[in-house]
């Protein structure tokens, strides 16, 4: 088979590595649509992976990677029906369903690629309703981003045997699922499924749960090209348009949210000029495009709030009462706390941080223990003279939270209110 060209340095190990996540669900929609068992022509495509990632480098791209890629998954995914018990009824099937020359990788300028995107199909099929949150976000990023088990389970800050067991539950569980888009009176809520995942992914790499870094720029990347793929296949749905505005603003910032030894830099004292601001510019077009695809929801409102905090020159340039404004309709239609906390910051900002803390002391119930809410109280109460009631607040907030950077930036500021006296 002809190869491209290739070096050795990082930069082409990237590119295949992007080339790789790019034919992966291609790979697998391929597979899954000519022999069924979704359970094993993940693993198959998973090897054929690895085998890629393994051999491109070195001996370069294939003229058609997803000919080569779709090639080795098959012969593997035949390897793995035979070795399933009734061998003799797995071997039949296998060589009923695989033509001998069905998946040769064609020659140069004859590319044979899959008619049909099965991007989409195959996002459904993870976001399944019968799967966990934890389980839809694991088997996305495998089977559609392409990651393996242990760049996952790393991600994520748990061994890589747990992963695993959570990815072949996930996938146990979809045995016998059709490979099919939902049907129209399903779609709706099985897209909001699926935006709901590269939400959880988006947010987990921008701001990590747990761990010493703030930031996971892997999954955050992972998620806006992944959203990105499914804008290319419903470029007028304006929750997709919304959501991926939405994560180009935010993750705009990211250079400019933490210092030279990691710790945590808040939006109101970064340095703007580290922003992306062709991010920005292509998230701001986008925010537009957005709201004008039909009613607005949580992620056009999002992504509308994200443009006014990314749009101004410096923090006391921020048009609260507009935020404000879109915060009030953003309330009105998602039952998520996280979003009325927002309001809260924004009536403060709007009105005054004694009627903030009014908005916060509203969710106490829904938030208890949460870190957030301990950190907002604490700031509130800060900006209102209240040194020793912020001082607590912002100590059990640091209690809380299972990151790092957020802990020790949350004691910074405990300790920058009140210090601790000598002796």
């Amino acid at each position: 088979m002809t190869r491209t060209r290739h070096t050795d340095d990082p930069d082409s190990t990237a590119a295949a590595e992007d080339l790789l996540r790019r034919h992966a669900p291609q790979v697998l929609g391929a597979l899954v649509r000519r022999y069924g068992h979704f359970d094993l022509a993940e693993d198959a495509v998973q090897e054929a992976l690895l085998a890629a990632a393994g051999q491109w480098p070195a001996q370069g791209v294939p003229d058609n990677p997803c000919g080569w890629l779709i090639k080795v998954a098959s012969r593997r995914l035949t390897d793995l029906l035979r070795a399933e018990t009734s061998r003799r009824r797995r071997e039949e099937t296998a060589a009923a369903l695989a033509p001998r020359d069905a998946f040769t990788a064609p020659p140069p300028g004859e590319g044979r690629a899959p008619a049909e995107d099965d991007t989409l199909t195959l996002l459904f099929l993870c976001c399944h309703p019968e799967l966990s949150p934890a389980a839809q976000v694991a088997l996305t990023l495998r089977a559609v981003g392409g990651l393996t088990t242990a760049e996952i389970a790393r991600a994520h800050l748990v061994p890589e045997a747990t992963m695993a067991q959570r990815v072949s539950r996930a996938k146990s569980r979809l045995r016998g699922v059709p490979f099919r888009e939902p049907l129209p009176e399903d779609r709706d809520q099985r897209l909001a499924a699926v935006l709901q995942v590269l939400y959880l992914i988006f947010n987990e790499g921008y701001t990590a749960t747990s761990g010493t870094a703030l930031h996971r720029a892997d999954l955050a990347r992972e998620a806006i090209r992944l959203t990105r793929r499914v804008r290319l296949l419903l470029p007028r749905e304006g929750s997709v348009t919304g959501l991926l505005a939405l994560m180009l603003l935010t993750d705009a910032r990211s250079a400019a949210r933490t210092g030279p030894h990691g710790e945590l830099i808040p939006l109101d004292e970064q340095d703007r000029s580290r922003w992306d601001r062709r991010a920005v510019a292509e998230g701001a077009a986008l925010v537009e495009e957005a709201l004008g695809q039909g009613p607005a929801g949580p992620y056009q409102l999002q992504a509308a709030i994200a443009a006014l905090h990314d749009e101004a020159e410096d923090a006391g340039s921020t048009d609260w009462p507009q935020i404000l404004a879109l915060y009030d309709l953003l309330v009105r239609c998602t039952p998520e706390p996280m979003a009325a906390l927002g309001r809260a910051v924004a009536v403060a900002m709007t009105h005054g941080p004694e009627a903030g803390l009014v908005e916060v002391a509203a969710l106490e119930e829904r938030l208890a223990g949460h870190h957030r809410l301990d950190a907002v109280r604490a700031h509130l109460l800060e900006r209102a003279g209240d040194a020793e009631g912020a001082r607590a607040a912002y100590r059990l907030a640091a209690g809380r939270t299972l990151s790092v950077p957020e802990a020790n930036y949350l004691r910074m500021r405990a300790a920058r209110i009140l210090p601790e006296n000598p002796g």
